[in-house]
């Protein structure tokens, strides 16, 4: 049974989506904890509710960057998780942490990466002219929103997109894109090699239908 641990900052809709999935397909995982860099986040309280472990830990309290990603480090060990998951936790991580899960710890970042990394992603893509946008899953590394790909899923931008209403649809994608990526990781589906990922069994069977559909790219 692989453990997971979600790291979040506010809501937590991507981990409800993930949990809700875990549940309902009977993956081999579980979520063990739920981690915050803020106390009063609602995705605590929610993760609370369905008697997950859920622990804030406020950046605000420690000295510096390293000294919070040290604190953070020993709750997510004291997990023993698997995988480390990013929901929208926005908090850039030092390279000493990011080394210490390395090839175990993913995000989601609502843009079609290398493109519009960092903030204000939809704003960027509208005023870029981009006819596209959408959502990556992806391995983190030490450099801001890069790593190699998992998945994404693409979204198109139509004539009178807003920020708002762009982020919207995006976020309808995020919550299947990141689900079926977590599941490809605890089935033991992904493989690392360099830059990329490679996906087998199911997971490469679920791509090449969704390629000949014209669904997503990966």
């Amino acid at each position: 049974m692989k453990r997971i641990v979600v790291l979040i900052s506010g809501t937590g809709s991507n981990l409800q989506a993930i949990h809700h999935a875990c549940l309902a397909e009977a993956w081999p995982a579980r979520i063990v904890a739920v981690l915050s860099n803020q106390p009063e986040a609602a995705g605590l309280a929610w993760a609370r509710e369905q008697g997950i472990e859920a622990v804030g830990l406020d950046h605000r309290a420690h000295a510096d960057r390293a000294a919070f990603d040290a604190a953070l480090a020993a709750e997510i060990d004291r997990q023993q998780p698997d995988l480390v998951v990013l929901a929208g936790f926005m908090r850039i991580l030092t390279p000493a942490f990011v080394a210490r899960y390395e090839g175990r710890m993913i995000n989601i970042h609502p843009s079609l990466l290398p493109a519009f990394s960092g903030l204000h992603t939809h704003r960027r893509a509208i005023d870029a002219g981009c006819r596209v946008a959408g959502a990556t899953v992806h391995f983190v590394t030490a450099e801001l929103d890069h790593g190699p790909i998992v998945a994404q899923a693409v979204v198109p931008v139509l004539d009178g997109d807003d920020a708002d209403t762009l982020a919207r649809r995006v976020l309808v994608q995020e919550h299947r894109l990141y689900p079926m990526a977590v599941r490809w990781f605890v089935n033991d589906e992904l493989a690392l090699q360099g830059l990329r990922v490679r996906h087998t069994g199911a997971a490469a069977q679920h791509l090449l239908a969704d390629m000949a559909g014209g669904k997503d790219t990966t």
